[in-house]
């Protein structure tokens, strides 16, 4: 898949819904954006090549066949490098940026002591971005623009979802690298589900995600090194019935990390989430009306 390197990015994101919705899931993809800022790659000292390390290739087209089966699915044209919408509004980094940050910024999170806050520093294995500050005004912008209208409409939908069935869920849907050169989990895990350790989504959820995945051949495993982000966490709130479950892919499944091109298992892989999406709707009826009762 081509990156597009653009003046503009218009529409910022997406949202695909069904005629009808049929049940109160809700996915989306929030790192898979591919169109990059023409002024962005021309400040980066980086090329579009190396950029590209922190997306979510092709995670938007392995889920967006939702909307075929009644549920809706959201997605970023921007790129996580850009704005990350998986942070708070304002984690950011004093030393990237020219100027004073607002006083609300937070700029103490391990995720900015890490380099990947709102605004990140760094992509891949902590390769710098930027060769020198950029205005804080920029990354105000970046939030105003492309962060806030993203996470509006991602709150639009999940009320309007809960207010139609009671409940809502959202899967948010990411993709890892299958080696970082690290000895961890992930060299030996297909699919990380992010459920914040049962704080952020009812367990039958979880478990079902987990069953069926498990029943198509992939090896998942639970929180770890994935519990889920701030989408998860702030979306996450089951005693108000809403429900949020990370979805982490081993790359290594579906794509050629190097040339970002999909492999020949790409259309299983997808067909497969189809299959668990379409799972997930039958615990609708049967499982889920004891969250519907305890949200009320």
């Amino acid at each position: 898949m081509m990156a597009v390197v653009a003046e503009m990015i218009d529409p910022p994101f997406e949202v695909a819904e069904p005629s009808t919705i049929a049940a109160p899931f809700l996915f989306n993809s929030p790192h898979s954006g591919i169109i990059y800022p023409k002024a962005f790659v021309e400040q980066a000292r980086l090329d579009l090549q190396s950029l590209r390390r922190s997306e979510d290739t092709f995670v938007d087209t392995l889920f967006s066949a939702v909307t075929e089966v009644g549920m809706p699915f959201m997605r970023a044209h921007f790129p996580r490098c850009y704005v990350d919408v998986n942070r708070e509004p304002y984690e950011l980094d004093p030393r990237m940026f020219e100027g004073r940050l607002p006083a609300y910024a937070n700029t103490r999170s391990m995720r900015v002591s890490g380099g990947l806050g709102t605004v990140a520093r760094i992509v891949g294995e902590a390769q710098e971005i930027y060769g020198r500050r950029i205005p804080v005004d920029e990354a105000i912008t970046r939030i105003e623009n492309f962060y806030k209208p993203y996470h509006r409409a991602l709150r639009r939908m999940m009320v309007q979802m809960q207010r139609g069935f009671g409940l809502a869920v959202l899967i948010d849907c990411h993709s890892m690298p299958s080696n970082t050169g690290h000895r961890d989990e992930r060299a030996r895990t297909d699919i990380v589900l992010g459920d914040r350790y049962g704080t952020s989504c009812a367990g039958v959820i979880t478990d079902v995600l987990e069953l069926e995945l498990r029943r198509r051949g992939f090896a998942v495993v639970r929180n770890k090194p994935y519990a889920g982000g701030f989408i998860t966490e702030h979306y996450g709130n089951p005693a108000s019935g809403m429900h949020a479950v990370q979805i982490e892919i081993n790359r290594a499944l579906y794509m050629d990390e190097r040339s970002y091109q999909p492999s020949p298992r790409f259309d299983e892989v997808r067909r497969n989430l189809l299959e668990v999406a379409e799972a997930l709707m039958k615990i609708d009826q049967l499982h889920l009306a004891p969250l519907r009762t305890a949200a009320e």
